[in-house]
């Protein structure tokens, strides 16, 4: 590590990786990476060398159990939220009593509702989750083809949550930069925008992802709940309550009118979560500040970036991708 590096990311580095994921790679097709230095093609999926070797590892060890829940996203898409509110929702008896200790003020949603691929099974090790109480939550970024087949094959529940494709890549560009501010110069927007187009985003294409969870919602209604960030934005509050529902855990008549729907829902807001000390100097497992999740989650301010002639480009591209899916984004 050079001294201009002294704390280089684990999802920067491109050598700690299992000697399976180093044989992989040279077969796999290759692009310029928006945050680490190159981005691979594995599944139809891109996604960078440290991130495969946690992928590799997922899918050839998790082991789902019927009562899981799984809370999925392309990245950028409102994850950080979701977290908080999944946690919240099986847990509120716990803490109902205790607002002052509820986990979320002293922990981010991301240790609570741990990534697979990028935290549990990001490091050389395998975790023993056997022993975590049920419901175990967890969240990842992989395309519906892409998940282990122990999720597909057993009743866990999938809680897929997809935002509008401009948002997305403007915050995701946001993100990218962010992280390169620490070993290296950013990107420009005009060249993110060309790979997300071509569909070379991290965990991309975006189109793929998207229409994946949404066919598996149509034909699992039941284990597959399909979610829009810019519906829970509108009316949170009712969406919270389908969410509950959907998880097995509805809210009962004293919870509806002694407000803790609303408890929840301000809790998990934007302006809570990120004015917490733990959400403005931690550090997760692979070295990302917490912070970095936190910008600003507004819906349609991709407009402060973007001509309306990028958008228009996205609209087309996404438009003719999903063409037939009979989704609207």
């Amino acid at each position: 590590m050079t001294p201009s590096q002294p704390s280089q990311a684990k999802y920067l580095r491109e050598d700690d990786i299992s000697q399976k994921c180093r044989d992989l790679l040279p077969s796999l097709p290759h692009e310029k990476g928006w945050i680490s230095p190159s981005l691979y093609q594995y599944q139809g999926l891109w996604v960078a060398p440290k991130l495969l070797n946690g992928i590799l590892a997922c899918q050839e060890h998790f082991r789902a159990q019927e009562t899981d829940v799984l809370l999925i996203t392309a990245p950028k898409s409102g994850t950080t939220w979701l977290k908080a509110i999944l946690f919240c929702l099986p847990n509120r008896a716990k803490y109902s009593g205790s607002m002052q200790q509820h986990p979320l003020l002293t922990q981010s949603p991301h240790d609570l509702v741990p990534f697979l691929e990028l935290k549990l099974y990001f490091g050389q090790e395998i975790p023993n989750l056997t022993s975590l109480p049920p419901p175990r939550l967890f969240a990842t970024h992989l395309p519906y083809q892409s998940l282990p087949q122990s999720v597909k094959d057993s009743g866990c529940k999938l809680v897929y949550l997809c935002r509008n494709p401009k948002d997305t890549f403007v915050s995701l560009w946001h993100f990218a930069n962010k992280l390169r501010s620490k070993t290296t110069s950013g990107i420009p927007l005009a060249e993110c925008l060309d790979a997300f187009c071509r569909g070379v985003s991290p965990f991309g294409p975006y189109w793929d992802h998207v229409q994946g969870y949404y066919k598996a919602s149509l034909e699992m209604p039941e284990r597959v709940q399909f979610l829009r960030y810019e519906d829970m934005i509108e009316d949170p509050q009712v969406h919270v309550k389908r969410l509950a529902d959907f998880l097995g855990c509805p809210f009962g008549e004293q919870e509806l009118r002694d407000g803790t729907v609303d408890g929840i829902v301000r809790m998990c807001s934007f302006d809570s979560m990120s004015m917490l000390e733990v959400n403005k100097s931690g550090k997760l497992s692979t070295g990302q500040e917490t912070e970095s999740y936190f910008r600003k989650g507004e819906v349609g301010d991709w407009v402060n970036y973007m001509s309306v002639e990028m958008g228009e480009r996205v609209d087309r591209v996404v438009q003719e991708k999903m063409d037939g899916s009979g989704l609207k984004l």
